[in-house]
Order: structure tokens, then sequence, then C-alpha cells
């Protein structure tokens, strides 16, 4: 049997789209939020699940941090496809796009421990990196990145949140 959905590479015309699916976790505390200008900013990261309708489903974004990192970030899917693989598919092709770049490590800050879990990724606990990369990653204004440091201007945001790390 076919899934019902395909991933495919996100396009300007979703990003409206990609706010409904997020906003509900947003407001459930579970996603951190973002301006829709900084969607459309990065619409390039972001791959979408659609149903054969052009329904969007489902939505992930895989951001480039450093020469072998990248973060999944704002991996969502609506509450009427959750068990359907939409989250695992998605996923998957983040990854792939990730080995594609010559990542070999990826990042994701998240409450969803047990799914990131059975995907490969563990708790980071309190690991470092380099301190030359750390002296590089530092200067970074993305709030990605300080959350990968563990940086305390982030904590407020991060909150309960597992870093969770993964090598591809």
């Amino acid at each position: 049997m076919s899934q019902p959905y395909t991933v495919r590479r996100a396009r300007t015309p979703d990003v409206p789209r990609i706010v409904d699916l997020v906003e509900p976790l947003v407001a459930r505390r579970i996603l951190l939020g973002k301006e829709r200008v900084d969607l459309y900013g990065a619409v390039q990261e972001f791959r979408v699940a659609e149903t054969p309708a052009g329904e969007l489903v489902g939505c992930g974004a895989l951001h480039v941090m450093w020469e072998d990192l990248g973060e999944v970030r704002t991996l969502a899917v609506d509450d009427g496809w959750l068990g359907h693989g939409v989250g695992h598919a998605l996923l998957s092709a983040l990854e792939a796009d990730a080995r594609e770049l010559g990542l070999s490590r990826l990042f994701c800050l998240t409450f969803e421990v047990g799914f990131f879990s059975r995907h490969g990724f563990a708790d980071m606990g309190g690991e470092t990196v380099d301190p030359a990369v750390y002296a590089e990653l530092v200067r970074s204004h993305d709030e990605g990145v300080a959350e990968f440091l563990d940086l305390a201007r982030v904590k407020q945001n991060t909150l309960g949140n597992t870093r969770m790390l993964k090598s591809l």
C-alpha cells in the first residue's frame, strides 16, 4: 500500500499552512514560535508532507549549523495525521538532505524524546565541542546554535526540552 501523502521540498506558497501546522504547538509550548518573515527566509530548509488533494499534513526543516552539524527544526504533524508515519517520513527526508550536504551529525531540541530516540537520537547530556569550534559557534546570533551550546540566554525558552544528537 502506498503512503497517503508525499514528502517534497517546501515552496513559498506553503508558508501560511506551515504557520497553521506550527501555531498549535507553539501555543502548547512544544515548539518555539517563528515569525512568518523568518519562515519565508528559511523556506528552502523545509520539507512538507502533502496529501494527493494538496493538503499539507506535516513539515520539518534542516538548518546547517556547522561544517558537520545540522539541526532538525520545526518538525510538526497535523493532529489528525499523528501515527501515520508522517513524522518518520519527514525526518527521513531531512536526514537524506543532511547526508547530501555532507553533514555527519544532527541535533534537535525536543520534548518528543521517545520519537527521536526511536530514530537514533540520544540525549546529549553535557557533551561539548572542541574549544576552537565553540569559539566560532558562540559568535552566531542563531538561537539554534545557542540551544546546541546550552547557552544561558536561551534557557527561559528551552526549559524541559532535551538536547539530542544523532550521528549519521
